[in-house]
């Protein structure tokens, strides 16, 4: 990406905090080596976003542009977090909206390069006008970007009249064995809500037009875990891939939460329970479980003996089982408000992982040899379970192939298994083997070095 000059580079995420917040990571690290990073976000994002260290701040111009209101929007909706899942794809449509405004900030203000995410479709052509270079960063894993294949079938997806089938088995373009597939019930879920037409077009065309225009792809993913997913995205799409590593949350990072009350009362009650012991349940800040499926993975929990640290956000009309609580109090915490990941992970006594399989929600559980019970629920997250599976790092809870319900039973008997059963330490000692690449945090610097260069 650079020569020896001082570059110009314009970062622009898209509206969600799993995309934010690596974006702003790599802008962070291109602002180290002392080039003009324009981040470019609405207001209310912009103020979510983690403090900036104040050796950068010279570095960085935050652009704020207005998101259009349109009808079905929430007032202060600006991010994915602030809307149902059923709803983003209004969120989408408000998107779209600021292509004039960007228009004009590129047209005024002539980066050397712009970083994208797969939303906006439309810029491309509109950067490549002005002779700005293009960058496709992918937030998530090449595994995921390999199964819609190659740029053609993505754009062309709306016109095919593509079924289930389509996308329950591996897809033909994948050379090798693999069993990289949606369950029925997730392709079903999926359609509902990330592929719902937002602003006339769907997500594999938004995502096929973004890296059609590019002129590099950059992923978070490194050749030290399943490499070959690497090499099929080169010839899908015949641009260059330069893997980022998988960006673990840095030491200062996770030093910063030392001294927060919200930590400190966790660390106590972490610091009680023995070696190994117990089970951390996080499903993510935007994953919605239905009243059914709370109230099984809830008694699950409890029906496994085993102690837990469950951080649960929950919106107001879900309720958890009746008496639920007093019953686990001696063994198992709720904790309804912010809880900071890697800390608990960190703990020694944390020796599972219940996830529901967001990227950096694995990076996160195996760079501390976390062992994981999947419990996938939308977009990338059933895929990147089956992957894990065949990686030997945990198991999948059991669920319906049509409707996606488990059962208490499959629940607790797949926690017990990974966590604490003579079976389980296959997982338990294959996560511990991962954890020294996922957490080699000078390796995954070495792969940033590489935007760079």
């Amino acid at each position: 990406m650079a020569d020896n000059r001082k570059l110009h580079v314009a970062v622009f995420p898209w509206l969600a905090f799993g995309h934010l917040i690596p974006f702003f990571e790599v802008a962070k690290f291109i602002a180290q080596k002392g080039h003009k990073i324009s981040f470019l976000s609405t207001p209310r994002n912009m103020n979510r976003l983690p403090t900036l260290p104040p050796d950068l701040v010279p570095c960085f111009d935050f652009v704020n542009l207005t998101l259009p209101r349109i009808e079905n929007l929430p007032e202060n909706a600006e991010a994915t977090m602030d809307v149902p899942p059923e709803d983003i794809h209004f969120l989408k449509k408000a998107f779209d909206g600021l292509e004039d405004e960007l228009t004009q900030f590129l047209e005024s203000s002539t980066p050397d390069w712009i970083i994208y995410d797969f939303a906006p479709y439309w810029l491309p052509p509109i950067a490549a006008q002005l002779r700005i270079s293009r960058a496709h960063f992918f937030v998530i894993n090449a595994w995921f970007l390999d199964f819609f294949g190659p740029t053609s079938v993505m754009i062309d997806s709306p016109k095919k009249d593509l079924t289930l089938k389509d996308y329950t088995a591996p897809p033909k373009w994948i050379p090798f064995p693999t069993n990289l597939a949606y369950r029925m019930y997730e392709w079903k879920r999926t359609l509902e809500t990330s592929n719902k037409p937002g602003g006339s077009v769907t997500d594999t065309y938004r995502l096929g037009s973004a890296i059609s225009g590019c002129d590099m792809i950059i992923i978070r993913h490194c050749f030290e875990f399943e490499p070959l997913w690497l090499n099929l995205l080169e010839e899908l799409h015949h641009k260059p891939v330069i893997p980022l590593g998988l960006m673990p949350p840095g030491d200062q990072e996770i030093e910063t939460i030392d001294k927060n009350e919200s930590w400190v009362a966790i660390k106590e009650w972490l610091d009680e329970q023995k070696k190994l012991s117990a089970v951390y349940v996080a499903l993510g800040s935007e994953v919605g479980l239905s009243q059914d499926e709370l109230t099984e993975l809830a008694l699950g929990l409890e029906l496994s003996g085993l102690s837990f640290f469950w951080a649960l956000r929950r919106s107001d009309s879900l309720e958890l089982p009746n008496g639920f609580l007093e019953r686990v109090k001696d063994r198992g915490i709720v904790w309804e408000t912010w809880a900071p990941q890697s800390k608990i992970l960190s703990h020694d006594s944390v020796g599972s992982f219940l996830t529901h399989c967001g990227w950096s929600s694995i990076i996160e559980g195996l760079e501390f040899g976390r062992a994981l019970i999947m419990l996938p629920i939308a977009v990338d997250q059933g895929l990147n379970a089956r992957i894990l599976v065949d990686s030997k790092v945990g198991v999948e809870i059991p669920r319906d192939e049509n409707d996606g319900s488990f059962t208490r039973n499959s629940v607790a008997e797949s926690v017990k298994k990974v966590t604490v059963c003579e079976d389980g330490q296959i997982f338990r000692d294959k996560a511990k083997e991962l954890s020294y690449v996922f957490g080699d945090k000078d390796m995954h610097n070495r792969y940033m070095i590489m935007i760079m260069s």
